[in-house]
């Protein structure tokens, strides 16, 4: 007998979609987020120095993240592509994510208990593994459950989501940061039951019968979409490749972008950049909720990627020119507008140019691997003659400004402590 709460193959419109979806989809995608991004943010970093000390710790958590950054480009296809495959009378989406978000849990467990740094490296690249399996099918149930007419203000909640739970990570990590154990399992727990919590809720579509792909080579051609072919999807995978490409830009040399613009000390460089991720994100969601009701209103996606782009831009022009810490805020406040309008409807004009709505998962993600490019390649661009001078620094900056912004966290933690 299937499960009540399951729907057969539906027609490729859909009608409308409730609102316990939506919001136990936004509280699930805000749970991985949290989950995801404490380890990338600060938690990782943390550990890392349990097993390794002095600035070595830097360049070892940056090669562990860097090499489970490469297995999440290859998995979120991946995972995306099985997804659209499953034919569970439980559903398409509800058995990996449910799947996913357990493995989640054992994989931080790994990472917090890890005695070594190739132990760490295997639990946080199948924390990736398992993230991703449930981050591809949860980004397809947008396409599967909510009509056209209101993708702008859902798909908004992904890019809202994403940011809140940066500064919820933030501020988990710091909370917990003298307990591994807490430090990585507590977000992985709650992250699991945001998502048990969506699947329950979730009206999961079930397909009977798998289409027929001939051989492996078959299957692995079908993770290509011809841009040729699908010139609306081509377009959009490369705007989001570069706009994310130039925020990534923005958002990882803002301590040194302070440092020899501003001319800001490291020590208040840090707290100024607090301030200014503080003021970017009040905007982004703003912006996003916004857009994201008038795109839906106006039935439009184009002008407000185009009007984002632009007001982005701006930020960017008015950022080479600006030497006073007022002035960086009011960039921060630009950036993320610009941004807030893009992330509304990103996901919406994705849905709205997919190849096929069969394939959701696997067209998603396949664009997401856009985004998942650019922190990798902004590295490259960043030559090591082209890097500010800072006398503090002999090797990679960010890695030391990482390693001493976990620094003051232990420090402000343990004096709250006292």
């Amino acid at each position: 007998m299937a499960n009540p709460n399951t729907q057969t193959v539906p027609p490729d419109v859909v009608e409308n979609v409730s609102r316990p979806v939506v919001w136990t989809m936004a509280f699930a995608q805000f749970g991985l987020f949290v989950a995801l991004l404490a380890p990338v943010t600060v938690s990782l970093a943390v550990k890392t120095q349990t097993l390794v000390s002095g600035p070595a710790a830097a360049t070892v958590n940056g090669n562990v993240l860097a090499v489970a950054a490469f297995v999440a480009m290859i998995a979120n296809p991946v995972f995306g592509r099985l997804s659209d495959l499953t034919t569970s009378r439980w559903g398409r989406r509800r058995p990996w994510m449910v799947g996913g978000g357990l493995v989640f849990v054992i994989a931080l467990a790994m990472v917090a208990i890890a005695p070594t740094v190739p132990a760490l490296l295997a639990g946080w690249c199948l924390a990736q593994l398992a993230g991703n399996a449930i981050l591809a099918p949860l980004l397809a149930t947008i396409a599967d459950q909510v009509p056209e007419h209101r993708r702008g203000g859902v798909s908004a909640n992904v890019g809202v989501m994403q940011n809140i739970g940066i500064l919820v990570a933030a501020y988990t990590a710091s909370l917990f940061v003298h307990n591994m154990v807490l430090l990585f399992v507590l977000p992985a727990g709650f992250a699991l039951a945001t998502v048990v919590l969506y699947a329950f809720v979730l009206p999961d579509k079930v397909i009977s019968e798998w289409p027929v792909i001939s051989g492996w080579l078959a299957f692995a051609k079908t993770f290509w979409v011809n841009p040729i072919r699908y010139p609306d999807f081509g377009y959009a995978w490369i705007s989001r490749f570069l706009l994310t490409l130039a925020a990534f830009m923005f958002i990882s040399y803002r301590v040194f972008y302070l440092e020899n613009q501003i001319g800001l000390t490291a020590e208040d460089a840090v707290k100024a950049l607090a301030t200014g991720v503080l003021i970017y994100t009040i905007a982004l969601v703003l912006t996003a909720k916004f857009g994201g009701w008038l795109s839906d209103r106006t039935g439009r996606r184009k002008p407000f990627v185009i009007g984002s782009t632009l007001v982005f831009a701006v930020g960017l022009v008015v950022l080479a020119h600006i030497h006073s810490l007022g002035w960086f805020y009011v960039v921060e406040a630009i950036m993320g507008l610009g941004f807030g309008i893009y992330v509304a409807v990103d996901t919406a004009l994705v849905i709205d140019v997919l190849p096929s709505k069969h394939d959701a998962a696997k067209d998603l993600v396949s664009c997401a691997r856009g985004s998942l490019l650019s922190p990798a390649l902004r590295r490259r661009l960043r030559a090591p003659e082209n890097r500010p001078h800072t006398h503090q620094y002999e090797d990679d900056p960010p890695a030391h400004s990482d390693h001493r912004l976990d620094h003051r966290i232990e420090q402000r933690t343990s004096d709250a402590g006292h």
